[in-house]
């Protein structure tokens, strides 16, 4: 794939949970998918961690489930959650050490049209804000849960040509009720394509 030279490499993701998460910030999201190249801007995350981290699944240690969250970061964790919603999450830390950062929203860049039809709505502001929304949009289903994201096939995460100035925020992560008081949840201020503000 011509693109392949920009993907990100093993070692930007073997690293510490929260600096991998503000650094994937305006980095782009790829899911090829037959000929079509669906692209988004990464504008919100959420970092997950280990036996400091109750709100994770690795919280209380390995299972079939977040086992991935253990091993080499740079691969793909999907899960399925409240029974409709695939999530995409991309391991971090070295082999042994859980870590994962969950991308809660993107900008379209490339492929509006399709990720339209697969959403089924032609509201652009409406596609991707939010981790169901934007699995959706690009087709990210149980089928990639393991992808390794360094070898730039159908599912990576590249490098921006030029990328923007942009301040970051955080806050608390969406949807739990344990470990409130970490601010593990950035996302790019004034973006219209985060979740929630």
């Amino acid at each position: 794939m011509a693109c392949s030279k920009s993907v990100l490499p093993r070692s930007f993701y073997t690293r510490d949970t929260l600096t991998v998460a503000r650094e994937l910030l305006a980095k782009h999201l790829v899911r090829c998918v037959g000929d079509a190249e669906l692209v988004g801007m990464i504008v919100e995350v959420e970092a997950y961690r280990g036996s400091d981290d109750p709100a994770s699944h690795a919280y209380k240690g390995v299972t079939p489930r977040n086992r991935l969250m253990f091993g080499e970061g740079g691969f793909a964790y999907v899960y399925f959650t409240y029974g409709k919603h695939h999530c995409l999450n991309v391991t971090t830390e070295k082999q042994g050490v859980a870590g994962a950062v969950l991308i809660r929203a993107i900008e379209p860049i490339n492929g509006m049209e399709t990720m339209q039809k697969n959403r089924g709505t032609k509201r652009v502001h409406d596609l991707t804000n939010g981790p169901g929304k934007l699995t959706e949009a690009i087709d990210i289903t149980k089928q990639q849960n393991g992808l390794d994201l360094t070898k730039g096939e159908e599912l990576f995460i590249r490098k921006t040509q030029v990328e923007k100035d942009f301040e970051t925020v955080s806050a608390q992560r969406a949807g739990i009720r344990v470990g409130v008081e970490k601010l593990w949840r950035f996302y790019v201020k004034n973006n219209s394509f985060v979740s929630r503000r």
